[in-house]
């Protein structure tokens, strides 16, 4: 019982810190939209590996303006949550863009527990 309410805790946390982080990208605030991810983060894109934090913002800053985000609106549907281990868990969501056309697809991230906060450090989105 306890475990299980444990799990719950950490997926809603996780949950909470996603839709902070669409926040950001809505508001055109990058730094928001990154405070989830690691410094040591790598983001595994079609076009190969993007490693470290500082260049995976430096991939999405140019659709970020004052006020918004020029490829459209955020959002996450979050549709598998588990633990790896104490401090590590998996998420798989269906990542949503709507703009001028809605754009759609999956992410896989992978958490881990650092300073009392959970950060990505890994990011496969397609």
């Amino acid at each position: 019982m306890i475990a299980a309410m444990v799990q719950l805790a950490e997926a809603t946390t996780i949950a909470a810190a996603m839709a902070a982080s669409a926040a950001g990208w809505n508001a055109g605030d990058l730094d928001r939209f990154m405070a989830v991810y690691a410094d040591d983060a790598v983001y595994v894109t079609a076009r190969g590996v993007v490693r470290g934090k500082t260049a995976i913002a430096a991939r999405y800053a140019s659709s970020f303006t004052a006020g918004g985000n020029t490829r459209g609106k955020l959002s996450f549907e979050m549709l598998v949550e588990r633990p790896i281990d104490a401090t590590h868990r998996v998420l798989i969501a269906r990542w949503t863009l709507t703009g001028k056309e809605t754009q759609s697809g999956y992410t896989t991230l992978v958490f881990a527990r650092r300073d009392g906060h959970w950060r990505i450090v890994t990011d496969h989105s397609s």
